[in-house]
This record gives C-alpha cells, sequence and structure tokens, in this order.
C-alpha cells in the first residue's frame, strides 16, 4: 500500500500518543522528562496550532505509522526551531519512512522561515541518529531552550 503524509488532524491524536509512548517504552528510555509525560503528546493536534510550527502524520492507507514536526520551542535562539515528537510505529520502521518525514519537516521548517533546526534525542535510539548524522545534525555538548525534556541527552543542530 501506497504511503502518503499529511497534515495532523485532531482525529490522530490518540494514535500518536500511543505511538510515541510506546516506542519511548520499548528502547526503555525515561518516561519522565520526555515526550512520555509531557501533557501536550495527548493533544498534538491543538499544540501545533501555534504560529511557526507544524506537524506532518505518515499514513499507510487510513493507519496512522507516526509523524514530525517543526516546533518554536521555549528559549531557543532567534530562527532556530525543533525536530519534535518524531516518532514511527514498529512497522513502519526501516522502509523510508522515517526519512521522508524528516525531509518534509525540514522544507517546511525553511518555508517558515528558520534557519537553524535543533532536537533533542538518546543514544539507544541509534537508527534515529544515523539519519540526524547523515542529513548534517552536528552534536552539541549541551541542551538548548527549554523544552522540559531534561531526561534526552543527545543533543543536535542543523544549518538550513
Amino acid at each position: 500500500m501506497e504511503i502518503t503524509i499529511r497534515p495532523i488532524q485532531a482525529s490522530d491524536n490518540e494514535t500518536l500518543a500511543s505511538i510515541i509512548r510506546s516506542s519511548i517504552e520499548a528502547f526503555n528510555l525515561p518516561t519522565e522528562g520526555t515526550a512520555h509525560s509531557d501533557p501536550t503528546t495527548d493533544n498534538l493536534f491543538q499544540h501545533f496550532q501555534k504560529d511557526n510550527s507544524f506537524y506532518w502524520v505518515a499514513l499507510e492507507g487510513d493507519k496512522v505509522l507516526g509523524g514530525c514536526g517543526v516546533y518554536p520551542s521555549k528559549g531557543l535562539p532567534a530562527g532556530c526551531c525543533e525536530l519534535v515528537r518524531y516518532f514511527l510505529a514498529p512497522e513502519a520502521r526501516g522502509k523510508g519512512i522515517g526519512k521522508t518525514l524528516l525531509d518534509q519537516s525540514v522544507a517546511t521548517a525553511k518555508e517558515l522561515g528558520y534557519e537553524t533546526m535543533y532536537l533533542e534525542s538518546f543514544p539507544d535510539m541509534k537508527e534515529a541518529i544515523r539519519i540526524y548524522e547523515q542529513n548534517g545534525f552536528e552534536y552539541l555538548d549541551h541542551a538548548l531552550g527549554n523544552t522540559g525534556h531534561f531526561a534526552c541527552n543527545v543533543w543536535m543542530k542543523m544549518s538550513l
């Protein structure tokens, strides 16, 4: 079946929250200080109604497989956005869907006028880290801004 990428809809909230939380649990990552405990995870559609933000959703037929967003997180330098809530269901991994979502999010960030993109992750998310490295993200030695995700210990940034 064909994969489609479209903007988030309110009806995606429950499925995306489940994908995000189950992914964090599957990688044995902390639940506190991550998207797992972030209250906005349950209401992503509403969260991404903020100016200069956008969230893309991948689907196979009508089935939501995951998503990826661009967000002006608190405290980031001027012209910088955060790549956020980049998660895929297990059956969607390793098929190029994540790369497509990343490319779409980078293009959207550029269209919104951002100059740099920041992200937070974990070393155990090896495939995601590999994609980030291959796409020009460089490691930072500290967090930027105030995302509230204090448990994350990989920080990366790239110039758009």
